[in-house]
């Protein structure tokens, strides 16, 4: 699992550095920053078909009450996601007046998406743990 481990640390810092890089990019960098967003969601999004897909490789041997927390976790991340890619749209599509707020807003829900997969990821990371 050191290898997991390794990975996971690795996504963590890639995910703080877009979201504290993407603060310092002016509206003239546009491009740069939603280029630099594109790639940190890609990544998060593959953590998260990761994590899901070793869910259902223990459904079987889950109880109903883990089951079910299985899911909220899935849910939150879904969310949580969802409102990152409305930022990101707002992001590669935002005028000049609107760019810090953007900036902003992105970064808020970017972090919030990343305390969640943190969360979630500690909690089905290991196999041997259930």
């Amino acid at each position: 699992m050191a290898n997991d481990q390794t990975t996971a640390k690795e996504v963590r810092h890639e995910v703080i550095d877009a979201a504290d890089a993407i603060k310092d990019y002016t509206v003239d960098k546009r491009d740069e920053a939603a280029a630099k967003a594109k790639a940190a969601l890609d990544s998060i999004d593959g953590r998260i078909e990761t994590m899901q897909a070793r869910i259902e490789k223990k459904w079987g041997r889950m109880d109903a009450a883990a089951r079910e927390k299985a899911r909220q976790s899935l849910r939150a991340l879904q969310r949580e996601r969802v409102e990152v890619a409305e930022w990101y749209g707002g992001l590669k599509n935002s005028s000049a007046a609107a760019w810090e707020h953007t900036k902003a807003g992105f970064s808020k829900a970017y972090r919030a998406l990343r305390t969640g997969w943190e969360k979630a990821e500690q909690e089905y990371a290991d196999d041997s743990k259930q």
